[in-house]
């Protein structure tokens, strides 16, 4: 595998493009201390942490935001370190679907629903990984979504997918390092044409996946993507919410837009780049916004990365435009997944999942 994406098993001891390796390191660092605005001391050690893997070691120091009362420190080592991850090897259990499946949470395929799960992985923690897809894939395979929105993608785990979900179509944003996906149920929703639209200033490689598609005779298109990650970086990621929000307004009409993912807003945020525009409305907020799904970051309820501090925020949104015609599918439900943990004590992510639920009008 390409050892720029920290997933190989090459050392990075060894030269590279002719540069002797601690030349490459120090200027690694350098780079990390000016993307992070950190001293070089930090830069070494979260480096170190990652295989000198620049993407990992700054997901490591950037995701997930550490808010105001917690406190930053080099990540401890990994009890099992692991330079190489074939996710494939691993055999598929569903036993968060034995546990709550029931009659009325399968799909029904009667072209009356539709149905989406939105969720980021967190594929950079390589801790517990396999286990961790395997529970992501055994919700996958509870509620049997027309579309899923994967953030935090990394290729190991895309290929995992590849095998265990191939009733699915899987259109990546990206190949390599990490990145989005969205997957279409090969059954039920016709795949047309994809789009990929760089961030232009992004510091973390981030950019828009769109999907054109169809369901039931309704035109689609779908959006995800992974904005600019940490109180520090606002800015930019307002400029991206910004570039998502005139994607989704001047999609043809004709076509519902939906767009789902970690979008790492604040509420104030939102504001400050003056609200949404009339003709797109935020799933959560139609729906009365249901405290029981108010908060899809919540490190009070989620331990993977046991941070003391208390965060609760609701980086994961729905955005959603209707088709010109009064609309032919309505937004019903938003409820959390991922809120059991795995025989290893950990949840499936650090993030967790929406299931929405939507009406298709016949």
């Amino acid at each position: 595998m390409d050892p720029g994406t920290g997933l190989g098993v090459g050392p990075r001891g060894e030269r590279e493009n002719g540069e002797p390796a601690v030349k490459k390191r120090r200027l690694l660092c350098a780079e990390f201390a000016s993307v992070a605005s950190c001293d070089a001391a930090v830069a070494q050690c979260y480096l170190a942490e990652n295989d000198w893997d620049m993407e990992r070691a700054l997901n490591s120091y950037l995701e997930p935001p550490v808010e105001e009362g917690a406190i930053k420190s080099c990540p401890e080592a990994p009890s099992e370190p692991k330079l190489c991850v074939d996710l494939t090897s691993e055999e598929t259990t569903d036993s968060i679907a034995s546990k709550t499946s029931t009659s009325e949470n399968i799909q029904q395929e009667d072209g009356s629903t539709f149905s989406f799960i939105t969720w980021n992985v967190d594929g950079l923690d390589l801790n517990n990984l396999q286990e961790r897809a395997r529970g992501v894939c055994s919700y996958l395979a509870l509620y049997n979504p027309d579309v899923i929105f994967l953030q935090e993608v990394i290729p190991p785990y895309c290929s995992y997918l590849k095998k265990r979900a191939s009733s699915y179509e899987i259109i990546t944003g990206d190949e390599d390092g990490y990145f989005t996906a969205i997957m279409l149920k090969k059954s039920r929703v016709k795949f047309k044409s994809q789009e990929i639209i760089p961030f232009p200033n992004t510091k973390m490689r981030r950019n828009l996946l769109c999907v054109y598609a169809s369901v039931s005779g309704n035109e689609l298109c779908l959006m995800t993507s992974h904005l600019e990650s940490t109180r520090g970086h606002a800015e930019e990621r307002m400029s991206q919410l910004k570039m998502v929000l005139k994607k989704m307004q001047e999609t043809p009409q004709i076509a519902t837009v939906i767009f789902a993912g970690d979008t790492n807003l604040r509420d104030q945020e939102v504001a400050r780049c003056g609200g949404l525009p009339s003709n797109i409305l935020d799933v959560w907020e139609f729906l009365g916004k249901p405290k029981h799904c108010q908060y899809t970051w919540d490190t009070q309820m989620n331990s993977n990365l046991g941070i003391s501090a208390t965060c609760k925020l609701r980086f994961d949104r729905v955005f959603f435009r209707t088709a010109a015609e009064d609309g032919h599918i309505v937004p019903q439900s938003l409820d959390l997944l991922g809120l059991e943990k795995l025989d290893c004590g950990r949840f499936p992510s650090d993030h967790w999942g929406l299931l929405c639920n939507l009406d298709i009008i016949l």
